[in-house]
């Protein structure tokens, strides 16, 4: 995990031992030193990269796209939904926040609820997971999920932005807390936690049992 950019966006490196392929979540730099110092890590673990993983179409979670698909050769997976935001500075909030607005490019394959990502021997399987963004997306592994910002230690993520839905991120809370307790949580944002944590401390994941017609 490596801390990105100036709204501290985490940004994951996922790797398999054996054969070193490797994936990159959420490259949200904003200077070409952050890309290099996790280029460094991955030069140092010998690892090749195969994908370029976003979780959703937010600058603070995609402004790394061209560098890494420039050094890496990778190919840029993002839902289906959050496609446009990639080329859009005013959908992908650059413009509103003041984030770097260099263009990025355009999605290489589209990503649907279900999908296997796969890894050397690691599968990730996509959930779709709307709220924060219409295509927003969690990662689950044999005993982690990436929620992007979808779910939080002790929080979820925004609901006041445009395309963005409180009842949509209830719902996804509800997918989210099906998984077994000791799933660990890697967020967008913040540490982490596991799925036991958030349901027995996180006030959203709390309200689960209310009906989603209330939301």
């Amino acid at each position: 995990m490596f801390t990105v950019g100036t709204l501290y966006t985490n940004c994951y490196v996922v790797g398999c031992t054996e054969n070193r392929e490797a994936l990159i979540i959420d490259p949200g730099f904003e200077m070409d030193i952050e890309a290099k110092t996790v280029l460094k890590e991955i030069d140092q673990r010998k690892l090749r990269v195969r994908y370029i993983v976003n979780t959703h179409g937010h600058s603070d979670h995609t402004s790394g796209n061209g560098i890494m698909k420039r050094l890496t050769g990778a190919p840029i997976l993002i839902h289906e939904y959050d496609v446009p935001m990639l080329t859009d500075s005013t959908k992908n909030l650059s413009m509103l926040f003041g984030l770097r607005t260099a263009p990025m490019p355009p999605a290489d394959r589209t990503l649907h609820d279900g999908d296997i990502i796969q890894v050397g021997d690691i599968a990730l399987k996509v959930l779709h997971t709307p709220g924060h963004s219409r295509g927003s997306i969690s990662l689950l592994g044999a005993d982690t999920v990436f929620t992007g910002d979808t779910l939080f230690a002790g929080s979820i993520g925004r609901t006041d932005l445009p395309d963005s839905s409180y009842k949509e991120i209830m719902l996804s809370l509800k997918k989210l807390g099906t998984l077994p307790d000791h799933i660990k949580v890697y967020p967008g944002h913040g540490p982490t936690s596991t799925i036991g944590e958030e349901k027995r401390h996180n006030p959203f994941l709390q309200n689960l049992s209310t009906s989603p017609d209330t939301f």
